[in-house]
């Protein structure tokens, strides 16, 4: 009887609630619809349509902004969410530490009071947010630090919601770029979704209902900027509903506390390398890669084999007779000539050079005869290869035109003297993948080069843009031991445009550094200027 009642008056009082919402909204309705005497009343907005196109517009702009500040408020539940989950990780693992304290291998001992629990907890966070705030006072968040010169500041990146905007881009690479690494992307993303949860959150002393509702349309500029042993520190500009303000928010991104992840002995006795060179011709270039090649791999290393793939047969009588002399003079064995009559590929070459090796797994060295190596970069080769989890793609230095480096081919220097990273010798190779370690398993899992790419170019990249693909890790560094030497380029016609485009390219870089060509360029307004320096000296002397 008390439950019929009880459903009764339930449903009475939902009757009401219903009426008085219906009654409500008439009332709204008959107090914000125009009345035919006064005309189309004006929106309180500028630059938007009168009428019942404007009360559509404005209806359609405040969902926008309300699906905006819900999305806002979703993913600031989502964070809650994840900081409950790692405080009750923490607690769990405070928890574990102090049982096993406790126990000293006996059984287990009592579960530790609560309140105990949650100050170790506590500490552990009071110490990592104290860690957070010592990073964010030695970063140039609040004031600027003193510097020695100007090579010493640390440059921002300016960003947008499309592109990223950097200063150290040097020759090879384009001022702007469009973020490709999944990481950067997500990385800015994270920081300009933080600034607009921030800006719709509630604030004090504002009425909610009427706080603007930014968007990422609002926003103008970010600027962001990297310290190795701090963090990264964000300024983002959102624009607001008056011309002239603006909102500036910043962020920052502090390193957590170092962690050692692996802790391992490489013994690299038993690693040789089988150095894979392609060659056609050139055996004035082969004699003096041989003779690298005698004092590093054979007298220093000792652990290389040396596979030659010759196509054609112009000059290769004179090939075999530099590695006959080789083998009879210092007594090594340890090389393969391979000969085929074709025409020249380079992905051809290094394709048969791999396979033909008939041992156990063996490290390769993709290498070209104008390449120039040390012992030490041996090493890095066997340390940064391990098959089945890394390749090594070194970022070589590559020489300079000699002849224009020194100002004429007299004065230059010895081969071992002109090995120098400097920025008026040569400039890091970095569009170059041609040079690298991998082992010969993961060569022959990932398909190997493409070999019907003949002539110049284009093979390499085909192989590294694979192994992106693939779950192996790519080793991308420069090499400090590892040089490209000068030679003329000759890009031939019979090339397709566009790998006819990347060997001029090459070409064009290989020659000088940017200074050294402007110099060049402007040559003759600079003997103008000295002689008329000449003239006036003479005219003081008279």
């Amino acid at each position: 009887m008390l439950r019929r009642g009880l459903l009764a008056w339930v449903s009475r009082l939902g009757l009401v609630l219903v009426v008085a919402c219906c009654g409500l909204s008439l009332l709204y309705m008959l107090a914000c619809s125009p009345r035919a005497d006064e005309g189309h009343l004006p929106l309180p907005r500028s630059h938007v349509p009168t009428g019942k196109e404007g009360y559509q517009a404005l209806l359609q702009e405040r969902e926008e902004q309300h699906r905006h500040y819900v999305g806002s408020l979703k993913k600031q539940i989502a964070q809650l969410k994840e900081a409950l989950q790692e405080r009750s990780e923490q607690l769990r693992g405070v928890r574990d530490s102090l049982e096993r304290t406790g126990t000293g291998g006996a059984a287990a001992a009592p579960a530790a009071p609560a309140g105990l629990l949650d100050g170790a907890a506590e500490r552990g966070v009071a110490d990592l947010q104290e860690f957070f705030r010592s990073q964010l006072s030695r970063a140039e968040a609040h004031q600027g630090a003193r510097l020695p010169s100007e090579y010493a500041v640390v440059p921002f990146e300016s960003f947008t919601l499309q592109k990223v905007y950097q200063l150290e881009m040097g020759l090879t690479r384009h001022p702007e770029e469009k973020p490709v690494r999944k990481d950067r992307r997500d990385e800015l993303s994270e920081t300009v979704e933080s600034a607009l949860q921030a800006l719709n959150s509630p604030r004090d002393g504002e009425n909610t209902p009427q706080q603007k509702v930014f968007s990422p349309a609002a926003f103008i500029e970010g600027i962001s900027r990297t310290e190795k042993d701090k963090g990264t520190l964000y300024e983002l500009t959102f624009k607001t509903d008056r011309s002239h303000e603006f909102r500036r928010l910043v962020f920052f991104r502090p390193f957590g506390p170092l962690m050692k992840v692996k802790n391992e002995r490489v013994d690299t006795a038993y690693m040789p390398i089988n150095i894979v060179v392609p060659l056609a011709k050139r055996a004035d270039k082969f004699r003096q890669f041989m003779h690298n090649f005698r004092e590093v791999c054979i007298r220093e290393d000792g652990k290389v084999h040396l596979t030659v793939v010759y196509f054609g047969k112009d000059q290769v009588s004179d090939v075999k007779a530099i590695l006959e002399n080789t083998s009879r003079e210092i007594n090594f064995k340890n090389f393969t000539l391979i000969q085929l009559n074709e025409e020249f590929s380079r992905g051809r070459g290094l394709d048969v050079g791999a396979r033909a090796w008939k041992g156990n797994n063996v490290l390769l060295f993709f290498c070209d005869v104008d390449i120039y190596f040390t012992a030490d970069f041996l090493n890095s080769c066997r340390l940064n290869a391990q098959p089945g989890k890394k390749v090594f793609y070194p970022i070589l230095f590559s020489q300079y035109n000699p002849a224009l480096i020194y100002g004429h081919r007299d004065n230059i220097p010895p081969i071992e003297q002109q090995l120098v990273i400097k920025k008026d010798t040569g400039f890091w190779r970095d569009f170059g993948f041609g040079m690298t370690c991998q082992y010969r398993s993961d060569f022959i899992n990932i398909g190997g080069f493409d070999v019907d790419i003949k002539g110049w170019g284009g093979e390499d990249v085909h192989l590294y843009r694979k192994y992106l693909h693939s779950n192996l890790l790519v080793v991308r560094a420069p090499s400090r031991s590892l040089f490209h030497l000068w030679h003329e380029k000759h890009c031939a016609d019979e090339l397709p445009p566009e790998q006819y485009k990347m060997c001029m390219q090459s070409k064009a870089m290989n020659e000088a550094s940017h200074g050294q060509l402007g110099m060049l360029f402007f040559r003759h307004e600079i003997e103008a200027h000295l002689r008329k320096q000449k003239h006036k000296a003479a005219g003081k002397k008279t």
